[in-house]
């Protein structure tokens, strides 16, 4: 038999969402990690491989600031903010979702903010003044990473799962019989 916390009342499996946090955070974080090992072993800062006739490129950029090389002089600001709003994540938000949506605005939070964070920390030139791995280029639009979509798509995400009616709202709504069909 089913544990009936893990089945929907449809019958079909219910995604448990720390589960999902989890997975998503490990999956995306390891993965930030692998692609800036790859862009340091095989790209050269002088020479950016170009695709699309120039649009796309593979452009390694060491930055010591913040999203659009703010802040470069801040480095070690950078670094203490983003332990407190990892440590915020993982340990006082995290154990409180209870929704897939929120699941993944976290866990994409979580491995965007990881991400960077352990550039700070282990990068030169010292640990929590050091430099963020990027290397993904479009067009004019600043030099970005994996760990700066994660953060990317968070926000975003974030801001669509505001602007859903709460569920509760929802359930309080009186219903329109003539525009629903029922009688």
């Amino acid at each position: 038999m089913s544990d009936p916390e893990l089945v929907d009342p449809g019958g079909s499996p219910r995604v448990r969402p720390r589960v999902l946090l989890a997975v998503i955070a490990v999956l995306l974080l390891v993965t930030d990690q692998i692609t800036k090992q790859v862009a340091l072993t095989h790209l050269d800062p002088r020479d950016p491989p170009e695709f699309l006739g120039g649009f796309f490129r593979l452009w390694l950029v060491f930055n010591p600031g913040a999203a659009f090389s703010l802040g470069t002089s801040s480095t070690l600001f950078f670094s203490v903010l983003a332990l407190v709003v990892l440590a915020l994540l993982v340990f006082v938000i995290a154990p409180r979702v209870r929704s897939v949506g929120m699941a993944v605005v976290v866990g994409l939070g979580i491995a965007g903010v990881g991400g960077n964070f352990i550039d700070r920390v282990v990068r030169d030139p010292s640990p929590f003044r050091g430099h963020v791995i990027d290397f993904l280029s479009f067009g004019t639009f600043p030099v970005f990473n994996v760990a700066d979509m994660c953060l990317t798509s968070a926000a975003g995400l974030m801001i669509l799962l505001s602007l859903r009616p709460h569920p509760r709202e929802q359930a309080a709504r009186p219903v329109d019989h003539v525009s629903s069909g029922q009688p």
